[in-house]
């Protein structure tokens, strides 16, 4: 484990002969997982610079909007936790000092070394959790990654809880990019995301083909050719498999990044593309993304509409953590370069999550 920095900002960094990883210290967001051969970090790193979330000020920041969201994008990287909710607070929560996925995101980090990489522990004291994360540098390209959530409340309570990895350029690249993903049964997301949305609202269907507003389909394994584009979407990893997974593959670099977990802990994919579409601070029409963010909710839809909702097809759209009790999940990521987008996840990553 070494401390560095990553665009300005303080960061850990674990590395071997084929891999990097950096994480930034406040937020805990994972920034970089460099593939040394190809010089390339799929994750997405925003057009815009970020600052530590602890030094953003609503007033004195104008440049990350204005709104529930901007202490988040202030500060966002590559791969966050969305933790406690995932999705937008209530208003009443921004205003007791809430922000969109919640404290996770935001809050400072306590990093320490262990064999392999590094444990680091975080509080969240408006949502009275305590989370712990130990990532190790496995052979191959691999990372393994543990979560405990600790609740210190003395009631049950409903929890979202999904990891928001976004992938960006230069690994995203319009009408080349592809993806994999083991679901089924899939919907568009119940609300409009604006004039550039490409697909139907609160449509069901089945992957890869989403019912595209002018009448197609619009198939959602190739990132889209359109120059200006916004979707929303939520899959249901299939109920045959023991684990969840997404692949993503560029065939020019043939670089491939992929995550594998166990259904029972994150039954959901969302797919999130942000293509150019949003003109407000701090994306001003600048950004390129895919977000591959898998978990226990279909979407970014916040607390009181998980809750709401309850299931979808069948299949609960948060967790419960009893009172004054620990939950965990575990998940492997990987790059490396492949000759083509496999059909599932490769036999040395799958032996390590078994």
């Amino acid at each position: 484990m070494k401390e560095t920095t990553f665009r300005g900002r303080k960061a850990i960094e674990i590395e071997d002969e084929s891999v990097r990883l950096t994480t930034v210290v406040e937020g805990g967001h994972i920034a970089e997982f460099l593939e040394k051969s190809t010089g390339i970090n799929p994750l997405w790193a925003p057009p815009w610079p970020t600052m530590e979330p602890s030094a953003y000020c609503a007033d004195g920041n104008p440049e990350y909007g204005a709104d529930a969201e901007s202490k988040l994008l202030s500060g966002i990287l590559g791969h966050n936790l969305c933790l406690d909710y995932f999705g937008g607070p209530s208003p009443e929560e921004f205003a007791a000092g809430l922000t969109v996925h919640g404290e996770a995101s935001v809050v400072a980090y306590d990093f320490s070394p262990v064999p392999g990489g590094w444990s680091a522990r975080a509080h969240m004291p408006i949502a009275m959790l305590n989370l712990e994360r130990s990532v190790e540098l496995m052979p191959g390209g691999v990372v393994r990654i543990r979560e405990e959530i600790e609740n210190l409340s003395a009631m049950d309570r409903p929890l979202g809880w999904t990891q928001h990895v976004t992938l960006g350029p230069p690994f995203i690249e319009h009408g080349r990019t592809r993806f994999h993903l083991p679901v089924g049964k899939s919907m568009t997301y119940p609300v409009k995301l604006g004039p550039a949305q490409t697909v139907k609202v609160a449509a069901e269907f089945d992957w890869p083909l989403a019912p595209a507003e002018d009448g197609g389909t619009e198939d959602l394994r190739v990132y889209t050719s359109a120059p200006s584009s916004a979707l929303v979407t939520g899959h249901l990893v299939r109920e045959e498999y023991r684990h969840g997974y997404f692949l993503a593959w560029h065939p020019g670099s043939k670089l491939a990044v992929g995550y594998l977990w166990y259904r029972k802990d994150y039954p959901w994919i969302a797919i999130w593309d942000e293509n150019h579409s949003r003109f407000n601070p701090p994306w001003n029409g600048n950004t390129l993304t895919r977000g591959l963010e898998f978990g226990v909710s279909p979407w970014a839809e916040g607390r009181r509409a998980m809750v709401d909702r309850g299931t979808l097809f069948g299949e609960r759209v948060y967790r419960w953590i009893p009172a004054r009790s620990r939950i965990s999940a575990e998940y492997l990521a990987f790059v490396r370069v492949m000759d083509a987008l496999p059909a599932e996840v490769p036999e040395d990553v799958r032996r390590l999550l078994p």
